[in-house]
């Protein structure tokens, strides 16, 4: 059976998400289920996508949409969304897209690629049979296809959060755990350990329960769902 496995915030920290994958060890029938918020804040914005546009062709990813992406896109609309984009980690990201001479770059710098998977790869959650993957929240009254953009991508966990209609358990990240570790009420997990705050990326395979994390120094650690207070 192919493991299910969703990653959290990257936040372009791709020194973390490389040995990340590597102590995972991914397969070629897993299903990556990448949670969304891979640019701003961290040091290397570009180079995550670059490696998920590669990762995408050869694997099995299900990249989905972060508040982050969003406002990465608005920003090309006008002045408010690009300076609203840059106090929110966009001009960390838009620095990781500087050339080798160190000359400063503006949106129109960004390759195509990256815009492209932006604006048409990214899905706005994921089911299984027994599992909602999403960026930030949802509605626990209402079933997917009614949810709302602001549940999807930028309500906040919270730990008296009582089940989704649907009983499936709900896998997010957005809601940053300083302490590094995976939060669970049983109904829902968050996933979004503070890679880009000097915390850890994390995995988890929801059939498993098993949690891998790496963080930009390249260590890493294991530990279970079952062991979560």
């Amino acid at each position: 059976m192919p493991r299910h496995l969703a990653i959290g915030d990257v936040h372009g920290c791709l020194d973390a998400l490389l040995a990340l994958v590597d102590f995972v060890g991914i397969r070629d029938d897993d299903v990556v289920v990448t949670l969304g918020d891979y640019v701003d804040r961290g040091p290397d914005t570009c180079g995550v996508l670059d490696w998920l546009i590669k990762f995408d062709q050869t694997h099995g990813l299900v990249p989905l949409r972060g508040n982050h992406e969003i406002m990465m896109l608005e920003a090309r609309n006008d002045d408010y969304g690009k300076v609203r984009w840059g106090k929110f980690g966009g001009i960390q990201a838009l620095e990781s897209y500087e050339d080798r001479e160190g000359n400063v770059t503006d949106l129109s710098d960004i390759p195509d690629s990256h815009w492209r998977f932006l604006l048409n790869r990214l899905l706005p959650y994921y089911e299984t049979q027994s599992h909602i993957f999403v960026h930030a929240s949802v509605d626990p009254s209402e079933p997917m296809t009614e949810q709302s953009d602001h549940m999807l991508f930028w309500h906040q966990y919270s730990k008296s959060f009582p089940g989704h209609v649907s009983g499936k358990t709900v896998v997010c990240g957005h809601t940053s755990q300083s302490s590094g570790i995976p939060i669970t009420n049983g109904h829902a997990i968050c996933i979004d350990t503070a890679a880009c705050r000097g915390g850890w990326l994390t995995c988890l395979d929801v059939e498993s329960g098993t949690l891998w994390q790496a963080n930009q120094a390249s260590e890493t650690r294991q530990m279970n769902v079952s062991e979560l207070g």
